[in-house]
């Protein structure tokens, strides 16, 4: 199971990085159209607007996973490995819950948006808004899954009496 959220984060994060280099030549071209031609690519605003959040939420999993998500360990680290190990069964617990709740908080709003046709924009380009909701419920779904099995695997290393895991990468 570990081995397949690895393998979804780290496409998914793929999918980001693919996403955000093309948003990279819709700002140039929509620059581009506004400095030398005087019309801008109609769409810009909506399609950057609901890409950025497309990309942070299928970043979530990788970052928890990679140990990219932001981790404060200024007192923690003053404890014993058994203690530091408790407080990041009890951190990923909290960011599993987190995640959780977002993502079931945007499930009706994702099939809502889909059974509506929900758009964003006016006028000349109208972009649906149907998948960047279903990304988040994927991406919140995906981290809260990946903070549960970094809850796992710290209690494993509470009861062994070793210090935490804070990604995949460091065992």
């Amino acid at each position: 199971m570990t081995s397949l959220i690895d393998w979804v984060s780290k496409a998914l994060m793929v999918i980001a990085a693919v996403l955000a280099f093309l948003l990279c030549f819709l700002v140039v071209g929509d620059v581009s159209g506004r400095v030398f031609f005087g019309s801008p690519i109609k769409g810009t605003t909506e399609l950057i607007s609901l890409s950025i959040v497309t990309v942070c939420f299928l970043q979530a999993g990788y970052a928890i996973r990679s140990g990219g998500m932001l981790n404060v360990d200024t007192v923690v680290v003053k404890f014993s490995p058994r203690v530091q190990s408790i407080f990041a069964v009890f951190g990923a617990f909290a960011g599993a819950f987190f995640f959780a709740f977002i993502c079931y908080g945007t499930v009706d709003g994702a099939a809502h948006a889909w059974t509506s046709n929900e758009f964003e924009g006016e006028g000349a380009m109208r972009v649906p808004v149907w998948p960047t909701r279903f990304v988040i419920v994927l991406g919140t779904g995906l981290a809260a899954m990946c903070y549960v099995i970094l809850m796992v695997e710290n209690l494993q290393r509470v009861i062994k009496g070793l210090p935490p895991v804070l990604s995949s990468s460091q065992h």
